[in-house]
């Protein structure tokens, strides 16, 4: 006689789930996605509001108006500040703190599937391609930084080097590429924030030359 649903439902709730596959990820990587998710929100939130205070006031002078170099009030009232139409901060107040529950619930002993960790590289991957792209009309259409900004710029960076790396090594192929980019990961976000230094000195040597 074949089982009653019941008796299967019985049988499946004793059953232990299966496993996810991978390893779980270790504590540095929980924290450093609390601190960047908690750094960049922050920083997001600086712009906003510095934001609302210049369009309340386009006299309004920022709290990281230092120079004609260093002037966020160039930054935040260019095109490029509202993309899509809405501030651009919003999209950090947004992301970073999921970023930051994400590590919160690691450090708790949270395990999640390939699949979320998948869409995790992309999303901080989307972020990270949209600063970079900032990044440049900051440096060759503006002209001028904002230190807030290039502060989401390195926790969007950082956090997708860091997942990405994670990622590869515990559900990727396994091959070499995977392998390396896990080894490697450290001088990879080193290299990569390095390089936006030189960028930065190459755009602006005039004015510090």
């Amino acid at each position: 006689m074949a089982a009653s649903a019941a008796e299967l439902t019985d049988a499946d709730a004793g059953r232990p789930a299966a496993p996810v596959r991978g390893s779980a990820p270790g504590a540095g990587l929980a924290w450093l996605l609390i601190v960047v998710g908690a750094i960049g929100a922050l920083c997001a939130a600086i712009i906003q509001v510095e934001k609302l205070h210049l369009a309340e006031d386009p006299g309004y002078t920022t709290s990281c108006d230092i120079n004609t170099l260093v002037s966020c009030a160039d930054v935040m009232q260019s095109p490029q500040a509202s993309v899509f139409g809405f501030p651009n901060p919003i999209l950090g107040l947004l992301g970073f703190p999921l970023v930051g529950m994400i590590g919160a619930a690691v450090l708790a002993g949270g395990r999640f599937a390939g699949w979320f960790w998948a869409a995790a590289t992309g999303g901080l991957m989307l972020a990270t391609l949209f600063c970079h792209w900032l990044m440049y009309h900051a440096l060759f259409t503006i002209r001028a930084l904002c230190p807030y900004c290039m502060a989401v710029w390195a926790c969007s960076l950082v956090g997708f080097v860091y997942v990405a790396a994670f990622g590869l090594k515990e559900y990727g192929s396994g091959g070499a590429f995977e392998r390396g980019f896990y080894r490697w990961r450290h001088l990879i976000a080193v290299a990569w924030l390095a390089a936006i230094a030189l960028l930065i000195l190459f755009a602006f040597r005039d004015y510090l030359g």
